[in-house]
């Protein structure tokens, strides 16, 4: 069972995300914008994070870019879950720090594959 950090601004995407996840016998905690995702992955370093990307503050670039270059927080997968599709933001993601991109709505096979894929190279 891993312990997955979620980090969005919608209370209706985290809870599909933390009920999908739970289903699989993962525990999750959530956050409800980059700032507080990144007090939360300080705090509780968590196993893997699913981050947003448009939020209020800092958005979820900002927060992975933050997480990536932080050595307690480096090693931690970021995975951003988002309604941005375009090539460039996925590039964008990966010079920020990601490893893994879906988008909204998810597929729960992808959301679980990405997620299986990254704790298992942890």
């Amino acid at each position: 069972m891993a312990h997955i950090l979620i980090v969005d601004d919608s209370p209706t995407e985290s809870h599909i995300l933390s009920t999908t996840l739970h289903k699989l016998g993962h525990k999750t905690s959530i956050a409800v914008d980059g700032e507080d995702g990144i007090v939360k992955a300080k705090e509780i370093l968590p196993d893997l994070i699913l981050m947003d990307v448009v939020m209020p503050g800092l958005n979820g670039f900002q927060a992975t870019r933050q997480l990536s270059q932080d050595v307690s927080t480096a090693n931690i997968p970021v995975v951003m879950v988002t309604t941005k599709d375009q090539r460039t933001d996925r590039m964008w993601a990966e010079r920020q720090g990601a490893k893994g991109y879906i988008t909204k709505p998810f597929n729960e096979s992808e959301l679980m594959m990405q997620v299986n894929t990254l704790l298992g190279s942890k």
